[in-house]
């Protein structure tokens, strides 16, 4: 569930990006399928496998920290890597949920803006924990997000 705007920088980079459903124990298990060091999910959980097999936060701030001294202010160091695109989540409870609604609606505004699939990002998946599904959008522009988040809201506002 990370940015687009990260997705597009590491593509721009070369990086090779696998997705995997929510849990450091998924990210992991596609490193070791990989044989890759670094996996992360956007909520913080970073694994740097060849260090710890699990998500660790001291050993991720060391590094972090330990980039910062040799590189310079971490705001100048992501501010020249990417650029955060607009992103709105939200959730819907599974009894209400109707996933061709969501579509619809997708490729109406996809059609109605004129934007490009590379530009925008949808993702709709169950929760682990809750009984609702969560929906993701992004996209370059902001009021696209912005009017499907609305209507989307609208059309599940009890």
């Amino acid at each position: 569930m990370s940015n687009l705007g990260l997705y597009r920088a590491l593509d721009e980079a070369g990086v090779e990006i696998e997705e995997t459903d929510v849990g450091d124990r998924n990210v992991l298990l596609a490193l070791e399928e990989k044989s890759w060091n670094l996996g992360a999910e956007q909520s913080g959980h970073v694994i740097f496998r060849d260090l710890a097999p699990t998500g660790d936060g001291l050993l991720t701030g060391l590094l972090l920290a330990e980039l910062l001294v040799r590189r310079g202010p971490l705001a100048e160091l992501a501010g020249a890597a990417w650029r955060r695109v607009p992103q709105e989540l939200f959730s819907v409870s599974i009894e209400h949920f109707n996933d061709d609604e969501v579509q619809h609606l997708f490729n109406e505004l996809l059609e109605f803006y004129g934007v490009e699939r590379a530009d925008v990002r949808l993702l709709v998946r169950p929760s682990g924990t809750e009984p609702v599904v969560r929906i993701m959008i992004e996209a370059l522009d902001a009021e696209f997000v912005e009017v499907f988040s609305d209507r989307l809201k609208s059309l599940y506002a009890t």
